[in-house]
């Protein structure tokens, strides 16, 4: 018997009937770019993260690019996020024009330190990316009381966290945008590739959404240059499918987390945590040892899939 590490398989054959059912309308009425499909799923995630908007998106990075593009970072700004994130946290800075400039992470939970923040505060520091990795949510109140002080903007890097919760406050609703993937694999994953932003700010959606189709009100009409980020409606219309399911699946993430944290007590490894007031979504169940690729070399002969989160 393999213990796959991840089985997208198993988990999109059990929608399958459902997700035909999906594309077949999606091919029936032929809108298949910005169709009605991602209209009702932007208000759908809007709801379930508590926002006012949603602005769905081609996929995680671009979701974080076009919310600090939006929010006017640009040439000339550093903008402070951590090192341990995926790249693609880092390339929407560049992508602005800004520089990332990296604070490190608390040993205990791997998310921003806000001891570190202020350090890092400079006169070009335009705005925070707080990454709230492997499904946890980073310190929000601590680094939104720090941007207040500076006037700086919030950036929640949220692609990991889908329904992550902070003091019941959701993964989304502490900065002024949030970014999240539906990468295959996420807990809310489509059958490709997607993303989408979410804010309470009404000028900055809109500012969001002529972006992501090239700067253009109507067909056309572009008022400014911007990019192609649209999500197609296939795309909206499986992931309308599957965010019903979402806490459902959510909900066996966290008992399958604390079973393993029952099992692996003692064990030597060094375990996640959930911080207090913290309700962890577990995208990825990381844990540390000494010996890394022995454990990884030994559970690999025992038929167990592990991967380094991040090896570089």
């Amino acid at each position: 018997m393999s213990i796959p590490f991840m089985n997208l398989k198993r988990q999109n054959g059990a929608l399958r009937e459902e997700l035909l059912a999906a594309a077949a309308r999606v091919i029936e009425h032929g809108a298949f770019i910005q169709g009605p499909e991602v209209k009702a799923f932007e208000a759908a995630y809007a709801a379930f993260q508590g926002t006012a908007h949603c602005v769905a998106c081609s996929n995680g990075t671009s979701a974080l690019h076009l919310a600090l593009a939006a929010a006017g970072v640009g040439p000339g700004d550093e903008v402070i996020t951590v090192p341990n994130s995926f790249v693609a946290t880092s390339e929407a800075v560049l992508h602005c024009g800004a520089r990332p400039v990296f604070v490190d992470v608390r040993p205990d939970t791997l998310l921003m330190d806000p001891a570190r923040l202020e350090a890092a505060i400079t006169p070009r520091t335009r705005a925070i990316l707080p990454v709230h990795l492997y499904g946890c949510l980073a310190p929000m109140d601590k680094i939104c009381a720090i941007a207040a002080r500076h006037n700086l903007l919030v950036v929640e890097d949220a692609a990991q966290a889908q329904g992550a919760e902070l003091g019941g406050k959701r993964a989304g609703t502490f900065g002024l945008a949030a970014g999240f993937s539906f990468y295959p694999g996420k807990n809310l994953g489509a059958l490709g590739d997607a993303g989408a932003v979410v804010t309470s700010d009404e000028a900055l959606a809109e500012k969001m959404r002529l972006l992501r189709n090239h700067g253009a009100v109507q067909k056309y009409w572009h008022e400014i240059p911007g990019y192609n980020y649209r999500m197609d409606s296939i795309t909206a219309a499986f992931l309308s499918v599957k965010l019903p399911h979402l806490e459902r699946w959510t909900e066996l993430r966290r008992a399958r987390a604390a079973l393993y944290a029952q099992e692996l007590a003692g064990s030597g490894l060094e375990l996640p945590v959930e911080p207090a007031g913290a309700r962890h979504v577990w995208y990825v169940y990381a844990v540390r040892s000494e010996r890394r690729d022995n454990l990884a070399a030994y559970l690999k002969e025992r038929g167990i899939d592990t991967v380094i989160h991040y090896p570089l």
